[in-house]
């Protein structure tokens, strides 16, 4: 999944755009901002490569959807669009950082990004978890045509 440099910037944009709380995008602009300067701090000459990279990393392919048919309720596995997958692996990301107490919040965020860019953390411990209820779940996989 290789993003243009066009495509990672409009990334970062949105990432931005999810942080920012009551409307107060220059705050949310700062904190982000922060946050690659302890990502670069940290040890990574590159920092916008280690964000996407940990977004990557934090992406669910596939999640449990629930559908209804008749008395039953079946959780179905179904495949997750590239758009949903930024927005899953954002939001996880950024909860993880968001539950964590004691420091500014750009310390925080920039610790959830590096622990995802390493392939640990909350978020991909979120997106593992989502992948094996939907792999104990493939059963109902036939059942997809039928979910919007």
């Amino acid at each position: 999944m290789e993003n243009t440099p066009a495509q990672s910037q409009a990334h970062l944009d949105k990432l931005v755009n999810y942080l920012m709380k009551a409307g107060k995008k220059s705050v949310a602009k700062k904190i982000f901002d922060n946050t690659l300067k302890e990502i670069k701090s940290s040890g990574h000459m590159n920092p916008t490569i280690v964000v996407e990279t940990a977004i990557e990393n934090a992406s669910p392919t596939i999640m449990i959807k629930s559908k209804r048919l008749g008395w039953s309720v079946y959780q179905v596995p179904v495949e997750v669009k590239p758009v949903k997958r930024f927005f899953y692996a954002v939001r996880w990301i950024l909860d993880a950082a968001h539950s964590k107490k004691g420091k500014p919040m750009y310390k925080k965020l920039a610790e959830e990004l590096l622990a995802a860019y390493s392939n640990q953390g909350y978020a991909v411990k979120k997106k593992e978890e989502s992948h094996k209820m939907a792999e104990a779940n493939k059963a109902f996989a036939y059942m997809a045509k039928y979910i919007n």
